[in-house]
């Protein structure tokens, strides 16, 4: 008798099962926080209290790639549900040199560290101050991206048909204080915005130039669009407004010693009052930022940068300032300082991430412990603390919100 041909097929043999069209990964966190010094503004102590579950999956054909990542997330201080849709994208690369990226989708560029000046995507500040994971810092936006990669210079546009604000502060869940009440607000007077949201009308481009030089990379970027947070006043009624806004700017990054050193510069142009004499829209500006950061010891990192804001046309300002609204000064210092040490087989993780003004005479400070406890469970953490001598500062206003935060994560 012939042995079996390798090529016959039995009827006991186990069924082939086809590879599932999607792999789904994640996590589910949950996390609460406090306020540690009373607010009578906010009727709740409550700063965070919110269980989440992020699905992600992603899929390739050829040349087409689709991203998606949501989150459904339970807000126990809102007393609400809601999806946070953070990528529905569409990646093409028609050609090797060029990746067009159609959706909705979380952007970035600039040298910075948390601090931000050619980067005019959107940010969650709520989510930066309540203790959130850092990730949620940045905001996602409806974009279409365009990269185009070549030997002299990359390009990259980005361009949004409807302006995305930041998620700013509105006195929803933190403090602020509001020139018009002269004094901190809460949840009984939030802040009103007319945001510029016709669809085309109230759109958004940002461009990049980048290219390496050495061991470094340099970049240019411009911005069409709108301060991002409201930058502006309208007093009948009163709404708070966000004037149009042109940005320049470029930076350069690259080793420095045993570290690596950032550079980055960034003109304002607020040109619905350029010559600086409404006093309810922000002056022009120049920014910069100067950064380094490496290693001091075994797994003991430590990062510094210097941040200034320079008012163009200051004594006009002053000429107009009304007399309820707090004086600016021309300069704002701000310096930060990260130390980040690693411990037990890198397991645990000791940061503290500070912000501190000399002009504003204000702080604020981010101490955060995580402990990796497997390889799927994760628990951490810290709090946000607001210092400063006046409660008209940047971080000065936020005083009452100093908060304590824990959560714990199981990814998958």
């Amino acid at each position: 008798m012939e042995p079996d041909s390798p090529l016959d097929v039995r009827d006991d043999a186990a069924p082939a099962h086809a590879a599932p069209p999607f792999v789904l990964h994640g996590f589910w966190d949950t996390r609460a926080g406090a306020r540690v010094v009373s607010d009578n503004a906010q009727s709740k102590d409550a700063t965070l209290g919110e269980m989440r579950l992020q699905l992600k999956t992603d899929k390739g054909w050829d040349r087409v790639f689709i991203e998606f990542t949501g989150d459904g997330v339970f807000d126990a201080v809102d007393e609400r549900a809601r999806l946070d849709i953070r990528h529905l994208r569409l990646t093409w690369s028609p050609v090797d040199s060029l990746d067009i990226r159609l959706g909705r989708q979380v952007l970035t560029w600039g040298t910075g560290d948390m601090l931000f000046i050619n980067d005019l995507f959107p940010k969650d500040w709520v989510s930066f101050f309540s203790g959130r994971d850092v990730e949620y810092l940045k905001a996602p936006s409806n974009t279409v991206r365009i990269g185009w990669f070549n030997d002299f210079m990359n390009v990259e546009v980005a361009y949004s048909p409807r302006f995305d604000e930041d998620r700013h502060i509105t006195g929803k869940r933190f403090s602020y204080y509001s020139p018009l009440h002269g004094r901190t607000v809460g949840r009984n007077n939030k802040l009103r915005t007319n945001e510029p949201g016709h669809w085309f009308d109230n759109d958004e481009i940002a461009l990049r130039l980048y290219r390496r030089v050495g061991n470094a990379q340099l970049a240019f970027y411009g911005y069409s669009g709108y301060w991002k947070s409201p930058a502006g006043m309208q007093l009948l009624p009163p709404r708070a407004v966000f004037p149009k806004l042109r940005a320049y700017g470029a930076s350069l990054r690259g080793m420095v010693g045993s570290g690596v050193g950032h550079i980055e510069i960034g003109y304002y142009d607020s040109y619905q009052d350029r010559n600086g004499t409404n006093p309810f829209i922000n002056n022009s500006e120049f920014r910069a930022l100067l950064g380094y950061e490496r290693e001091i010891a075994r797994d003991f990192t430590a990062g510094v940068q210097y941040y200034l804001e320079y008012m163009a046309d200051y004594g006009r300002y002053r000429k107009t300032l009304p007399f309820f609204m707090p004086k600016r000064d021309r300069d704002r210092h701000v310096f930060t300082l990260r130390l980040t040490k690693l411990l037990m087989n890198q397991n645990l993780i000791l940061s503290l991430f500070a912000y501190m003004s000399p002009s504003d005479k204000d702080a604020y400070l981010r101490p955060n412990v995580t402990y990796k406890i497997s390889d799927i469970w994760t628990v951490e953490a810290g709090g946000n603390v607001f210092l400063g001598d006046s409660k008209t500062s940047f971080f000065g206003q936020f005083q009452n919100n100093t908060n304590v935060y824990a959560g714990a994560r199981l990814s998958f």
